[in-house]
């Protein structure tokens, strides 16, 4: 689909020369119509500030499940696995009859809206990703750093954390990438036409 859309004629099985007339050229291109730019920029704005802010609570929220022993970390570990086996569209309705009725004076549908979706249900990849990534790492490393001398915090900070970037890196691509061609919960959630992203536009 990437490799077509600088294609030349309008065909998506024969290529008939490069071209931008999809991107800039055409009148009714991606960036020279304006309803199609607005909502490329919504998307791009959605998935970066959802990444921005699940990807920080994903790592935190990993590393006090690893921290954490009981019901509590259990709860929390089905919690997280539990929404990747409850259908989106699901997600996407329950969320929306809470706005509407619970949370009416609260959160408006649009742009707010659509971020809390999109970041209440993507915080669950960050957690997974970092969480294997922990578990392979152990916790001699931070224990070496405190015997050095370190607090529990600094060794955290200065030790599990630079260990973590790879599986926090990955979990960023992972949550930008679901976040910016996530079609039902930002459906749902769509309030004026300014706050619809691509996918929406698009259908």
């Amino acid at each position: 689909a990437i490799g077509y859309s600088f294609n030349a004629g309008r065909s998506r099985s024969s290529w008939q020369g490069f071209s931008l007339r999809w991107w800039t050229i055409d009148e009714d291109s991606l960036w020279r119509d304006e309803a199609l730019r607005q909502a490329m920029v919504q998307s791009i704005k959605l998935a970066g500030v959802t990444m921005l802010i699940a990807v920080p609570i994903g790592v935190a929220f990993a590393i006090g499940i690893d921290r954490w022993r009981g019901r509590v970390a259990s709860t929390a570990n089905f919690v997280m696995l539990f929404s990747f086996v409850v259908p989106e569209i699901i997600v996407g309705v329950a969320l929306l009859l809470s706005f509407l009725f619970l949370l009416q004076n609260a959160v408006r549908l649009g742009t707010t809206a659509q971020l809390l979706g999109l970041v209440s249900r993507q915080i669950s990849y960050a957690v997974i990703i970092v969480r294997a990534r922990l578990l392979s790492i152990g916790k001699e490393y931070e224990e070496a750093g405190m015997d050095l001398g370190a607090t529990p915090t600094d060794s955290v900070r200065r030790v599990l954390l630079p260990l973590l970037y790879p599986a926090i890196f990955a979990s960023a691509a992972v949550v930008f990438a679901d976040a910016i061609d996530d079609f039902i919960v930002v459906r749902y959630l769509s309030g004026p036409a300014t706050s619809e992203p691509l996918a929406v536009k698009i259908y």
